[in-house]
């Protein structure tokens, strides 16, 4: 009887449980942001303003998925080897994993553009001098490397730190016992990971990889550093020119906004539409 009452309980709480909250702050967002937009339409200078810096958007887009993109290959080769047998491709992994996240991202920028980039060239060049004795290769200058692929390079190396460990979490969550089963039907390494391991660990991996997308988008702004021309650079070079900081930076900071509250928007309608594939 006692059984039959708390699970009587039990039921009228579940089903008493509350919905999900009504999206009260999207509302408010979305007033503020048309009230902004109203503003910079009625406004000379505003719109003038927001006319220069969202001519870097394209670039900022640019920067973040190449850099993303990048970044979650080389994050996933990462993990993959920070799980496997050998010890020193554990090792390997461990010690890229702490160095990356170890040093601020504004000085790993730098040392890639001004530091990294010309090593390279120079281990370069060494490397292929009887190629270009041969005329088959010319030599590689440091100015061939454009600083919007040393930015690209440098948001890769440092976020493929991170989302490493992203990967390695949602990996090690998938049930050992379904690996051992897909040994027991014969299925290779590759097949395993595809077929079984990866499709169930993306679940848990999406939304901390999309939480680092989003700040990606903001980490792109560092680029402006090394005068690429993104949001935060024509904003910055507007601004000097005119000294309308106030405008200026409060356009940027609204461009930025629209871009991150946009892209969390898709992420979560992205979990919530998996979430009810998982209980079908």
């Amino acid at each position: 009887m006692d059984d039959l009452a708390v699970g009587g309980i039990s039921a009228r709480r579940s089903a008493a449980a509350p919905a999900e909250d009504f999206p009260y702050w999207l509302v408010a967002l979305a007033a503020v942001a048309l009230a902004a937009a109203i503003a910079i339409a009625a406004d000379d200078i505003y719109r003038q303003i927001f006319a220069t810096v969202v001519k870097g958007t394209w670039i900022t887009i640019y920067v973040t998925l190449a850099g993303f993109f990048l970044s979650a290959l080389l994050g996933l080769c990462i993990a993959l080897m920070s799980l496997s047998s050998s010890i020193w491709l554990r090792q390997a992994s461990r010690f890229y994993v702490e160095i990356c996240r170890g040093v601020p991202f504004l000085v790993l920028l730098f040392w890639i553009a001004f530091a990294g980039v010309p090593a390279f060239v120079a281990l370069w060049n060494g490397a292929t001098a009887s190629l270009r004795e041969a005329g088959l290769l010319g030599e590689l200058q440091v100015r061939d490397v454009s600083f919007l692929w040393r930015a690209i390079i440098a948001l890769t190396i440092g976020y493929a730190a991170f989302i490493a460990e992203v990967f390695r979490a949602g990996i090690q969550s998938v049930d050992k016992g379904q690996i051992e089963a897909a040994k027991a039907l014969g299925l290779t390494g590759w097949q395993r990971f595809r077929l079984v391991v990866f499709p169930q660990a993306i679940r848990t991996i999406l939304p901390p990889l999309g939480n680092d997308f989003v700040t990606m988008v903001k980490d792109s702004s560092f680029v402006s550093v090394l005068g690429v021309a993104d949001i935060t650079q024509l904003g910055k070079v507007y601004s000097a020119g005119t000294f309308r900081f106030f405008e200026t930076y409060s356009i940027v900071a609204y461009i930025y906004l629209l871009l991150t509250i946009s892209l969390s928007l898709m992420l979560r309608t992205l979990e919530r539409r998996m979430r009810r594939q998982n209980r079908r």
